[in-house]
C-alpha cells in the first residue's frame, strides 16, 4: 500500500485515504452570502440523563465546532440545567422522558412520549441518538418511537446511533434494518454483541469482512467498527480509517465522532438537495454515506492525536472538542472555490 511521503509522519496516508478525503471535501458546502441560518446543518443530539450530562454536550459541541449552523440537545429534564450551563451556544430542550420525570402513575404511550420530539423533526437535518441516553425503560420506548418516525419523514431523517441507542438496536435489529440513512458506531465489544443478535455467531478473522457482512445483513446501514483501525462499510463498499490517534482512552472521545458525523450527514443532505452547484456528476447516496462516515472517523482520530500530543496522560474528552476545527482544516479543508449560480464568488 503506497503512502504519501511528502507529509509529516503523523499525516502520511495511503492513496486510498487521500482519495477518500478528496470525496469528503466535496460534501463541504461553500460559504455563500445567499445562504441563511440553518441551511448548512441542523443537528439534534438526543441523550443526556441525570447521570450523564457530558456526552451529549461533547457530541453537540463537536457538531457545532465542525460547522453545522444549529446544534440542539434533547435531554431528560434533570440534565438540562447542567448541559445549558456548559455552553450558551447549544439549544437545550428538556423533552426526553424517564420514569422519574413522568410525574404520574399513568404511563403515556410511546407515541405520546415521543410527540415533543416528533414535532421538532421537520426542523432538523440529522438526529444523533445515544450520547448519555441511559437505559431507562420509558426513555428507550420514547427513543424507539422517534427512530421509527424519523424513517417515515419526507425526506427521511439520517441518524447516528451510539452507546445505549446501540443497545436498543441490539435488542431489536429490525428497528433500523433496511434504512440506508443510518450510521452505527459500535466499539469491538458492541460490534460483537450486535453481530450475534443478527445471527453472526462466528466472526471472520478479517474485521473488514465482518463489518461489510453485518452492514449487508442490516440492509445498507453504515457501520463504523471502532478500534485501533476504524472499519467502515455500508454493505456495498468497505474502507478503513487508519489515521493515527492518541494513546489515552478517555471516556467521551466517541462523542466527538458522533457529533462530527452529525454535521457531515447534514452537509450530505443539502449536497443531495442541490443547495449549491457541485460542478460535476453528484455522488450516489450510498457513496456519500460511506464518505460522511469516513470523514467523521478521520477528524476524530486527528483530534485524538492532537489532544494527546498536548495533554498526554491528562487528556480528557473536552480536549478533543478544542481540536475539531483545526483537524478539519488539516485533513479536509475549506472548498477551494464557491460556485453560486445566482451570485458567484471566489
Amino acid at each position: 500500500m503506497s503512502t504519501d511521503t511528502n507529509l509529516p509522519p503523523h499525516l502520511a496516508m495511503s492513496a486510498a485515504s487521500r482519495a477518500m478525503l478528496a470525496k469528503c471535501r466535496k460534501l463541504v458546502p461553500p460559504m455563500l452570502e445567499k445562504f441563511h441560518k440553518g441551511q448548512l446543518g441542523r443537528v439534534a443530539v438526543i441523550g443526556g440523563s441525570a447521570d450523564y450530562t457530558g456526552a451529549p454536550y461533547f457530541s453537540a459541541m463537536a457538531s457545532a465546532r465542525l460547522g453545522c449552523d444549529l446544534s440542539y440537545v434533547f435531554c431528560e429534564p434533570s440534565a438540562a440545567p447542567t448541559i445549558k450551563s456548559y455552553s450558551p451556544n447549544l439549544m437545550v430542550s428538556p423533552i426526553l422522558r424517564s420514569k422519574a420525570s413522568l410525574g404520574s402513575d399513568k404511563e403515556p404511550s410511546a407515541e405520546e412520549l415521543a410527540k415533543p420530539i416528533l414535532d421538532m423533526l421537520p426542523r432538523l437535518h440529522v438526529l444523533v441518538i445515544g450520547p448519555g441516553l441511559g437505559r431507562d425503560e420509558v426513555t428507550q420506548r420514547q427513543v424507539k418511537a422517534v427512530i421509527q418516525a424519523a424513517q417515515k419523514q419526507d425526506p427521511p431523517i439520517p441518524m447516528v446511533l451510539d452507546a445505549d441507542a446501540l443497545w436498543l438496536v441490539q435488542t431489536d435489529p429490525d428497528l433500523i434494518k433496511g434504512y440506508p440513512e443510518c450510521i452505527l458506531t459500535p466499539n469491538v465489544v458492541e460490534f460483537g454483541r450486535l453481530a450475534k443478535s443478527c445471527g453472526m455467531d462466528n466472526l471472520d478473522a478479517d474485521p473488514s469482512a465482518n463489518c461489510q457482512k453485518l452492514a449487508n445483513i442490516l440492509g445498507g446501514v453504515c457501520i463504523i467498527q471502532k478500534g485501533p483501525l476504524d472499519y467502515i462499510s455500508q454493505g456495498k463498499d468497505t474502507t478503513v480509517s487508519d489515521f493515527k490517534g492518541g494513546l489515552k482512552r478517555a471516556g467521551g472521545q466517541g462523542d466527538t465522532l458522533t457529533g462530527s458525523l452529525g454535521t457531515f450527514l447534514g452537509w450530505r443532505q443539502v449536497y443531495h438537495e442541490g443547495l449549491w452547484d457541485v460542478g460535476e456528476e453528484p455522488m450516489s447516496r450510498p457513496e456519500t454515506l460511506l464518505v460522511a462516515a469516513f470523514a467523521g472517523s478521520a477528524i476524530t482520530r486527528e483530534c485524538s492525536r492532537r489532544a494527546f500530543a498536548k495533554k498526554a496522560r491528562a487528556l480528557q474528552a473536552s480536549d478533543l472538542t478544542d481540536e475539531v476545527h483545526d483537524s478539519f482544516l488539516t485533513l479536509i479543508g475549506e472548498p477551494e472555490y464557491s460556485v453560486d449560480k445566482s451570485n458567484s464568488h471566489i
